[in-house]
């Protein structure tokens, strides 16, 4: 994502600000629409300002995975990625009891799609299947549809995760990636997830996790009628060890951003503004001193949101 630094940290910021509170209570009325409006316009702001390549998630990083997807994706990770995002959606469909050569013609839902790259990388991974990308943001929307779109192989639309244009039992496959704790009601995506899913499809939910969103989360999907939980995987190590490659001296990140003109001490605002929204914290990120010292004076934040406990792989089949 290229942006001036302090776009990128109020980027952060609004983030945090966006995230269900640590008491897990589901937000309704008044309170669910401004935080739909300000995540909408948050990411609005990052369809506008990302380029190609940037990042879409937190990652994940496993060597076996790289080969797997190479073996399907010749020259999959160079030059223009690091590869630690598409990992993560590759796990996403991989974990699935569905070959990945059997997708043809089936109906690939992903709720919280963004730019839409990481559905366009999964199109590679599963061919044949039609895919759909649903984001709250219309910028998101606008960018996937007039960039990555094709026909009935590829498409986005703009909606709400808690109330999904689609026809019951229309979806073989929800994908939902690192989107769901920015939801003011997850019980209504997880209940609107049933609804939209075909008898025997599934659900592939991943997501970062304070302690008390694992509770909520547990509670929730004990409570969400129709959808049976046959997986849940803790991948914090593998989301760990990607966030740290991120932010490694010569790294991708590190190299593109050297790229960009200006002067040392914004380079460092603009790395730490990113490091935070992508899992520095998580990963046990120390601010470099000149960081610090803005950070007491207010200039820059620092840290992201509330303290994360875990990053998970849930899957759920619908019955």
């Amino acid at each position: 994502m290229s942006a001036t630094p302090d776009v990128m940290t109020a980027f952060t910021s609004g983030l945090a600000d966006i995230n269900l509170d640590e008491s897990g209570t589901a937000r309704r009325g008044a309170n669910a629409a401004g935080m739909k409006s300000a995540s909408a316009s948050i990411y609005d702001m990052a369809a506008t300002l990302s380029g190609h390549g940037a990042l879409w998630n937190w990652g994940m990083h496993d060597p076996a995975l790289v080969e797997e997807i190479r073996a399907r994706v010749p020259g999959f990770g160079e030059p223009w990625t690091d590869g630690f995002s598409e990992q993560l959606y590759f796990l996403a469909l991989r974990e699935l009891p569905i070959d990945l050569d059997d997708y043809a013609g089936r109906h690939v839902l992903e709720v919280g799609c963004g730019m839409g790259e990481g559905l366009n990388f999964l199109s590679r991974v599963a061919p044949g299947a039609g895919m759909t990308g649903l984001d709250l943001s219309p910028k998101a929307v606008a960018r996937g549809t007039a960039t990555l779109s094709r026909g009935d192989a590829l498409t986005f639309v703009h909606g709400d995760a808690e109330e999904l244009p689609f026809e019951d039992g229309s979806v073989d496959v929800l994908v939902n990636i690192e989107s769901s704790h920015t939801y003011p009601d997850l019980g209504r995506f997880l209940a609107e997830a049933a609804r939209v899913l075909r008898p025997g499809g599934f659900l592939s939910h991943i997501d970062v996790y304070t302690r008390q969103r694992t509770e909520t989360m547990r509670r929730t999907a004990e409570e969400t009628k129709g959808l049976e939980w046959t997986a849940d995987h803790d991948i914090s190590d593998r989301v760990r060890a990607a966030v740290r490659r991120r932010m490694a001296p010569g790294s991708h990140f590190r190299t593109t951003l050297g790229k960009q003109r200006m002067n040392p001490l914004v380079r460092q605002i603009a790395a730490h503004s990113q490091i935070l929204m992508f899992g520095g914290m998580f990963a046990g990120y120390q601010p470099p001193p000149a960081i610090k010292a803005l950070s007491k004076l207010g200039i820059v934040p620092w840290m992201s949101g509330l303290p994360m406990e875990s990053y998970r792989h849930r899957i759920a089949v619908r019955r």
